[in-house]
């Protein structure tokens, strides 16, 4: 699979998806302006991942902010990693970050947490 890199800006995340490393990591501020063509090639490489998925990776998510536009496109990457563990018993992680003190960010990562039935560890920094 082809890793997928793209650099943050001050309005999208930074994104790297490397199969090899087994290490996925969403970071950063997402505002897009146009939500679904940005995560297009993102929810394109899940799709193909889940063809293959790879025990014991980490999906990060390690973001400072997010419109009302990316939540929904957040939902859909937690959901589609929720069908390709149950699809295929792949067991990976989902990691999701916020900084100490933003329980805005801590309960946003709760309530998808408790809409997927996939483990998800929450670590403060």
């Amino acid at each position: 699979m082809e890793t997928i890199v793209i650099a943050g800006t001050e309005d999208t995340p930074a994104i790297n998806f490397n199969y090899q490393e087994g290490v996925f990591l969403i970071s950063g501020r997402s505002l897009p302006e146009d939500v679904s063509q940005f995560y297009q090639p993102v929810l394109d490489w899940l799709a193909e991942f889940g063809t293959s998925p790879k025990d014991g990776a980490k999906f990060e998510f390690k973001l400072e902010y997010f419109n009302t536009a990316s939540s929904k496109i957040l939902l859909d990457i937690f959901q589609t990693l929720e069908e390709i563990s149950g699809d295929s018993g792949s067991k990976f992680s989902i990691v999701w970050h916020y900084q100490n003190g933003d329980t805005d960010m801590l309960e946003a990562g709760e309530e998808y947490a408790e809409l997927v039935d996939v483990p998800v560890e929450f670590v403060a920094y």
